[in-house]
């Protein structure tokens, strides 16, 4: 597993945990405090073990941090490169939604060796859709699902979305576009602002 994923898992327990959180689940998963080099790849188990560590340490079930970490990837201000890169993908987020299946492409481009998700969109109605996610990590359509309400959110769009189980060709997301404009998203530029 490319370093940088299980970095955002650190970061993710860390930042909305605390450092002794972290702490444990370094510790029980056999991980060094300082935790994991971006730029690293590492044994899948490995991966698997921080998270088992992390149910134990958080109390919490796998699928509900998974979909936290998915929502913190994009919420985030430490992780803001990763939603300008999002961002890129439409002025809606129907648009968004209809670049989703290149987001593995964009993101190869800045890190060649950087594993995502596989994403497939069908649209089954104008405001239905269902998103196939194949991945190696068990519960990757849970991070889906909450990097898709974060994006909701920075949109503006009011949209239901749901993990709708696993099938042969991967997990599967359900996904109910109910208003494109709901609400004022979050402010975004196409060039980056040097404060």
């Amino acid at each position: 597993m490319h370093g940088l994923i299980n970095r955002a898992i650190q970061c993710y327990v860390r930042d909305t945990h605390g450092d002794a959180a972290w702490a444990r689940v370094a510790c029980l998963s056999g991980v060094g405090v300082d935790g994991f080099e971006a730029m690293l790849t590492y044994d899948d188990a490995m991966t698997e073990g921080v998270l088992a560590a992390s149910v134990t340490v958080l109390n919490r079930p796998r699928d509900m941090i998974l979909e936290d970490l998915g929502t913190f990837l994009v919420s985030n201000h430490s992780s803001d490169a990763l939603r300008r890169l999002l961002r890129f993908g439409g002025v809606t987020f129907k648009d968004f939604l209809q670049t989703l299946e290149d987001t593995q492409g964009r993101g190869q481009l800045a890190l060649p060796n950087l594993d995502l998700p596989l994403l497939d969109l069908y649209e089954i109605t104008p405001s239905l859709y269902t998103l196939q996610c194949r991945f190696p990590l068990a519960g990757a359509g849970h991070v889906v699902v909450g990097l898709l309400r974060a994006m909701a959110d920075d949109y503006g769009a009011l949209a239901l979305l749901d993990h709708d189980g696993d099938s042969l060709e991967g997990e599967m997301v359900l996904i109910q576009l109910l208003e494109v404009a709901y609400a004022q998203g979050r402010r975004f530029e196409l060039a980056a602002r040097g404060d």
